[in-house]
């Protein structure tokens, strides 16, 4: 990024943008971002060649191209244009007792997971601080005009967010310190990049971890969620482990089931095993595979995600299945691609399931 975006500047660098104006100037400005979630010519508090300046001085880093809107109006994915071009897309998803943002840290992801379209087109480049704040800032002025305030965030978009850990932690401050919300509130996914977790149990604000594990033994792993051949999971259980003692918080344990791969009793089993030796403190959050264009495998039908839900509870683990939003503008999990042409074919068939 060449150019200082809205969110990017700090309180620092906003009061030298406006040096020579009276010093409440930046707390109006700063009201106007982070409680308003106005635009400059909005500021009417402010002069109006000042509110000009500003919005020449300090740009949106994030361009619309398209906003979606389910059947219902509970979903809105929205596409952004970065600067050099590269597009990303966040999902604003209401619910009756809270609204939820899911932002993206990268522009595409390198993890390879062929199941999800974002990791079927490729990595682009990371998310600036700014990029992944305005987000929020965006999605949270939308809920707005319906008369909703965003409560969560969730970093489940596009990307890998522990491999642009330090731009997603400049971000969880500010959602946290400036917009407000509660760290309990904020929760980072990862397909399991040990050194980030390791990394989050060290930061200061108890966030919530979820990790896409998706398979419980190594041999369907590696497959389904490539980046498992550099941290396998016994070596991710113990890092969850060490987490849990360092934060005492629930981790959750993101399953997307695929037919006839990781759905059978004996994944069940499996899955229950590890989550066990994490006990109490682990969930499992059962995802009915959304479909992709790249990836020919079918989900789960929902009424064996409910019967594989009560046999990890029948052994001992706690689960629950999550509601889909917005599959039908391609906005559920697994389903954000920009707007870009995924690899087609790459796996034509799905992974076998293992024995």
């Amino acid at each position: 990024m060449t150019t200082l975006t809205r969110y990017d500047v700090t309180r620092e660098q906003l009061a030298e943008v406006l040096d020579g104006t009276p010093r409440y100037r930046v707390d109006q400005v700063w009201s106007g971002l982070y409680e308003q979630f106005t635009e400059p010519d909005e500021w009417t508090n402010l002069p109006k060649a000042l509110r000009a300046d500003l919005a020449r001085r300090l740009p949106n880093a994030l361009t619309p191209v398209t906003e979606t809107v389910s059947g219902n109006g509970d979903t809105v994915k929205f596409l952004w244009e970065l600067e050099g071009g590269s597009r990303v897309e966040t999902v604003l998803m209401l619910y009756a007792d809270r609204a939820t943002v899911c932002i993206s840290s990268q522009a595409g992801c390198a993890m390879g997971c062929g199941f999800c379209a974002t990791g079927q087109a490729g990595f682009t480049r990371h998310l600036t601080t700014g990029e992944i704040v305005e987000q929020v800032a965006r999605a949270s002025a939308r809920a707005r005009q319906a008369g909703r305030r965003v409560s969560n965030v969730v970093y489940m978009g596009m990307g890998e967010p522990m491999a642009n850990e330090q731009s997603v932690w400049q971000s969880v401050e500010r959602i946290h310190g400036e917009i407000g919300l509660s760290a309990r509130h904020i929760t980072i996914s990862t397909v399991g990049l040990i050194p980030g977790i390791r990394k989050l149990a060290e930061r200061p604000l108890p966030v919530n971890l979820a990790v896409s594990l998706h398979a419980a033994n190594d041999s369907l792993r590696d497959e389904l969620v490539p980046i498992n051949k550099r941290y396998p999971i016994d070596d991710l259980i113990e890092a969850c482990s060490d987490y849990l003692s360092a934060r005492n918080r629930r981790i959750s344990f993101e399953w997307a089931m695929i037919e006839g791969v990781n759905d059978r009793n004996s994944d069940a089993a499996e899955l229950a095993a590890l989550c066990r030796r994490l006990r109490p403190r682990a969930h499992v959050n059962l995802i009915p595979l959304n479909p992709t264009p790249g990836y020919a495998t079918r989900g789960t039908s929902l009424k064996r995600v409910h019967e594989f839900r009560d046999l990890l509870e029948s052994l001992g683990a706690n689960a629950t299945v999550r509601q889909n939003r917005g599959t039908e503008i391609d906005a559920a999990c697994g389903q954000l691609a920009a707007g870009q042409p995924v690899t087609l074919g790459r796996k034509p068939s799905g992974p076998k399931a293992s024995t």
